[in-house]
């Protein structure tokens, strides 16, 4: 059986906490939907933000929405290069001993400690998708995209959940270098 799989590009972007949004945006504001994202209830907020950090600043990072538990910035390494941060590769979620940065919004400003991450790549699998290929949750693939400038990609992170929609999530630098725009289809082979 061929184990196809949509591909997703990740430019950088910030997941804010409540507490991170009002400080930024004012007391009880609520990020607004521009556009929806592939996983279901997860969208692209109107509002950016900057992040600066000790070699230089984005200006306008896209915030992904809802609110988070935790402040979270995933950059590609050439982002961590350009802001002088020091950025591990990480699962979402786990900032513990990460860099941090600080961020800028229209109504204030807050340093995080750490939360800065170069997000490792992964799929994400519905519950029914990884039984139907026979993928673990947190099991390592090897993937595969065509193309002129085709390449493995090893270490490919399952994360199985009935709230999820099957997406695999490539940042720009893995992008880039093997030539795989949004929506192209890459293969799990093993």
């Amino acid at each position: 059986m061929e184990k196809k799989v949509p591909v997703g590009v990740s430019a950088r972007h910030i997941h804010l906490s409540q507490e991170h949004v009002e400080i930024l945006f004012g007391k009880g504001y609520q990020l607004t939907e521009m556009k929806p994202l592939s996983q279901p209830g997860q969208y692209a907020a109107n509002e950016t933000v900057s992040v600066t950090g000790s070699k230089g600043t984005f200006p306008k990072v896209r915030i992904l929405g809802p609110a988070r538990k935790a402040t979270q910035l995933e950059v590609s390494q050439t982002d961590s290069f350009t802001l002088g941060v020091k950025a591990p590769v990480r699962e979402s979620g786990d900032i513990k001993g990460s860099a941090g940065i600080t961020i800028a919004g229209p109504a204030g400003e807050v340093t995080i400690e750490e939360g800065v991450i170069v997000a490792a790549r992964h799929i994400h699998f519905h519950t029914s998708d990884a039984e139907r290929f026979g993928i673990a949750d947190k099991s390592k693939l090897r993937v595969r995209v065509g193309g002129e400038r085709g390449v493995v990609f090893e270490h490919v992170i399952a994360r199985v959940s009935d709230d999820f929609a099957l997406d695999m999530h490539i940042d720009t630098d893995e992008a880039n270098a093997a030539g795989v725009k949004n929506g192209d289809i890459a293969e799990i082979i093993d």
